[in-house]
């Protein structure tokens, strides 16, 4: 059966798109840059916030490769662009998971060629489906210990939905693997309008978004542990803590944190 791609509206704001600008890429039409830099304007923090989130996870790919790792399952991807897994660890099998199906379709065309990606479409609330997906053992074989991405997912996510995914996948995966996360916090007694109307534009774009706080993070992601050392702000991991200001927290102690967490 043909599968049918959805239309791209470039006059409708994508998430994806947005997050690409932001980072710095070309896959991006001017609604989403309109769209990002009113988001900008609001939140000025939001670049630096953003380039951070992708960092860690460079370094983070880059660590679990040294470790050996050559299997990665990356969950709510967006579009594979700006040094995203496979081209930071170009040797490695990789499978990007987006239930965007736009962001699918175009990612699935910027990949053409890759025998060592995939690209499923799947919504990761559904993550029993997911890992039941026939291209995983297409691409990773029998293989479960394997590196999974979890980065800017659970602001997208309620509690019972982060819990049961992070228990699905702890099941799933084989003792020794790794989940490789980023979590968005703020002070929850804390808000300005500037930070409602950044949330509001998330909803416009059919990606509702709230923030964490620090201990809800580390208690939803159980049984996962962290790894040494542990849920730390992305600054510290980076080596860039003179690079945040109390005005990049933006009022409402804006903190991001990347953790290695390991299934024992």
């Amino acid at each position: 059966m043909e599968r049918r791609v959805a239309a791209m509206d470039p006059n409708i704001p994508n998430a994806g798109r947005v997050y690409d600008y932001v980072l710095g890429g070309t896959h991006n039409f001017e609604a989403d840059r309109q769209a990002a830099e009113y988001m900008i304007s609001l939140v000025p923090s939001t670049r630096k916030w953003v380039r951070m989130l992708r960092m860690f996870l460079h370094e983070a790919v880059l660590q679990l490769s040294e470790e050996g790792f050559d299997c990665f399952l990356d969950l709510a991807s967006g579009l594979p662009t700006v040094e995203h897994i496979h081209q930071v660890v170009p040797h490695a099998k990789v499978i990007y998971v987006d239930n965007d199906p736009v962001v699918v379709a175009y990612g699935t065309q910027l990949l053409e060629g890759n025998p060592r990606v995939r690209y499923i479409e799947a919504d990761i609330r559904d993550i029993d489906s997911l890992l039941r997906s026939p291209v995983i053992g297409e691409l990773f074989g029998d293989n479960r210990k394997i590196a999974i991405g979890f980065n800017a997912v659970t602001c997208f996510l309620t509690e019972e939905e982060v819990k049961r995914i992070a228990r699905a996948l702890y099941e799933w995966a084989a003792p020794g693997s790794r989940m490789f996360g980023t979590f968005e916090t703020k002070d929850p007694h804390l808000m300005t309008p500037q930070m409602q109307q950044f949330l509001d534009m998330f909803d416009r774009m059919g990606s509702p978004y709230h923030f964490l706080t620090l201990e809800q993070s580390i208690e939803w992601m159980k049984p996962w542990e962290a790894d040494e050392p542990g849920f730390r702000p992305l600054a510290e991991w980076l080596g860039l803590q003179d690079q945040i200001t109390e005005a990049d927290r933006e009022g409402v102690g804006l903190e991001f944190y990347g953790a290695i967490l390991v299934k024992r």
